[in-house]
């Protein structure tokens, strides 16, 4: 996992120092918001997903799952999440640490709607120990998410 790359992206922002390492495990929703410590829906998950022979990432609030109703009627095809060796290979990130920041390219980003109670939230920055606090404007300009989407249902 690179934290490091998640750092040199944001260094092209002067955010670097923005982000936070832990010395603990941030790879689940509730070791993140532990280690933040924030509430879990604070947390952005990112999830990788397979549409059309193509990847793409979907960021939701930690509270959230995936429903597959919406997200058929979303993508025209049911759920179907990156196999997990796939994963750093295709996005940059491995498994706990991957995020929408400095991402490989062609891969789309959707933020879906859960995000928008929030005023901050926190996705990882490349690693299973770290994240960084964005208002909802800043992830949307971070992330160059190609739009906002609704596929989430309610615990």
């Amino acid at each position: 996992m690179s934290i490091e790359r998640a750092r040199k992206y944001f260094s092209r922002f002067n955010l670097q120092d923005r982000m936070l390492e832990f010395d603990v495990s941030s790879a689940t929703v509730e070791l993140a918001a532990e280690a933040v410590g924030c509430e879990p829906e604070r947390i952005a998950k990112t999830l990788s997903f397979v549409v059309n022979d193509s990847c793409i990432l979907i960021v939701t609030a930690g509270d959230r799952k995936i429903d597959n109703s919406k997200y058929k009627a979303q993508f025209a095809t049911k759920a179907k999440m990156l196999a997990p060796e796939e994963v750093e290979d295709t996005i940059g990130y491995g498994i706990g640490g991957v995020c929408p920041f400095g991402i490989n390219e062609g891969i789309k980003v959707y933020l879906d709607e859960s995000l928008k109670r929030f005023s901050t939230v926190f996705p990882a920055c490349g690693s299973a120990n770290s994240a960084i606090e964005l208002s909802i404007s800043e992830l949307e300009k971070y992330s160059n998410f190609t739009s906002w989407i609704d596929v989430c249902k309610e615990r």
